[in-house]
């Protein structure tokens, strides 16, 4: 992540507090210096369940509004078997916050993008609106945190394609104004094999300027190294792994992995067969290959449930994440670790943006620049 000339201390929430849980009791934002939730001779699936009580999960994608959207109907408060993910199996998995990818069928571009984006962005507000016992809608790292101490689901709007905002700053504007808060860089003529344009030079300030953070999963190496350089905010991979593990084309290699550290972005790991392998073990092999490489700042958890790929054994759908932990705690894993690894390196990001943002708006008008100025 490039230095802010201006930057000051980035762990403290842009609402003054120190942390997601900074006024509770045990709470921390970095994860450090935690008092032990369990003690050592529980259980591991009793000590999981109750670390995830205090810390839970913030799951990186979620395919969930694409899936409802092909339901005549579905109840997501009282349970829907349509679906891998529904307010009572975030509840027992202990998912504290959900990102809910609103990408697209590939081939969609241009005004079509644009506009079923749109359509997507429409419906979770009303799913969210409809399921009020069980969901909010949550904008920043402290709206997240608000949401769980209501005992609700903090909903995240993101990632986006990039070919949703039809090459023009404006439209990325009006999708913040809605709530956005990830868009993935890639799939669009100014991020592509070739690396970032001008344009998406200029895409990715402005994303800066407005709090919108970059996903890299999918990018393109010359992308992923020139957003590296110029973003002032930590950078996302929304599902990937250790490619030195399983050779997936959306898998990192370690050099990437180690650069990620160095940027202190975060590289969230999916819980997918075909990504990371057909059982938790595998899963747990990959989070630990990256927390060696990137660090334990840098490392997180995508259930990637509800779009159509098949998950390990144990893994089915979003209750299941007590039985990772489980097996993390059994390789030696700290609580500390395990409390970023769920809930604090998201509030990072999410703080990091936050910071950026307002630092930036106080320099930096809204641009006006135009894809066919910059890239002819």
């Amino acid at each position: 992540m490039a230095d802010l000339q201006d930057e000051v201390h980035t762990t403290a929430d842009v609402d003054g507090s120190d942390g997601p849980f900074a006024d509770e009791p045990g709470g921390s934002g970095s994860g450090e210096s935690l008092p032990a939730v369990s003690g050592p001779g529980t259980d591991p699936l009793e000590r999981a369940h109750a670390i995830l009580a205090a810390h839970p999960v913030a799951d990186g994608y979620s395919g969930l509004p694409w899936a409802l959207r092909h339901l005549p109907f579905y109840d997501l408060e009282t349970g829907e078997a349509a679906v891998d993910t529904d307010v009572p199996r975030l509840r027992e998995g202990h998912v504290g916050a959900l990102f809910w990818s609103l990408h697209l069928p590939e081939g969609m571009d241009g005004d079509r993008a644009v506009g079923a984006t749109l359509e997507q962005l429409d419906l979770v507000r009303t799913v969210v609106r409809t399921h009020p016992e069980g969901l909010r809608l949550a904008c920043t790292a402290g709206q997240a945190t608000d949401a769980l101490r209501c005992g609700r689901v903090a909903v995240l709007l993101g990632p986006a394609g990039a070919a949703a905002i039809g090459d023009s700053l404006g439209i990325l504007r009006s999708l913040c104004a809605l709530g956005l808060r990830v868009l993935t860089l890639s799939g669009v003529s100014w991020a592509s094999e070739a690396g970032l344009t001008r344009f998406g030079e200029e895409v990715l300030r402005e994303m800066n300027r407005l709090g919108v953070l970059a996903d890299l999963s999918g990018a393109s190496e010359e992308t992923v190294r020139r957003a590296l350089v110029l973003s002032k905010s930590p950078v996302l991979y929304t599902r990937s792994a250790a490619h030195a593990l399983r050779p997936h084309p959306a898998n990192l290699p370690d050099e990437l992995l180690a650069g990620l550290g160095e940027a202190k972005g975060l590289c969230m790991v999916p819980l997918t067969a075909q990504q990371t392998g057909p059982t938790v073990r595998d899963v747990a092999d990959h989070l630990d290959h990256v927390r060696a490489l990137a660090g334990p700042d840098c490392v997180g958890l995508s259930g990637t449930y509800d779009v159509g790929t098949a998950h390990p054994r144990e893994l089915a759908d979003a209750s299941c994440y007590p039985r990772l932990i489980a097996e993390l705690l059994d390789r030696g894993w700290t609580e500390a670790d395990i409390t970023l690894l769920t809930w604090g390196n998201v509030q990072r990001v999410l703080r990091g943006a936050d910071f950026t943002a307002r630092a930036a708006q106080q320099r930096r008008e809204p641009s006006t620049a135009k894809i066919a100025a910059l890239d002819g």
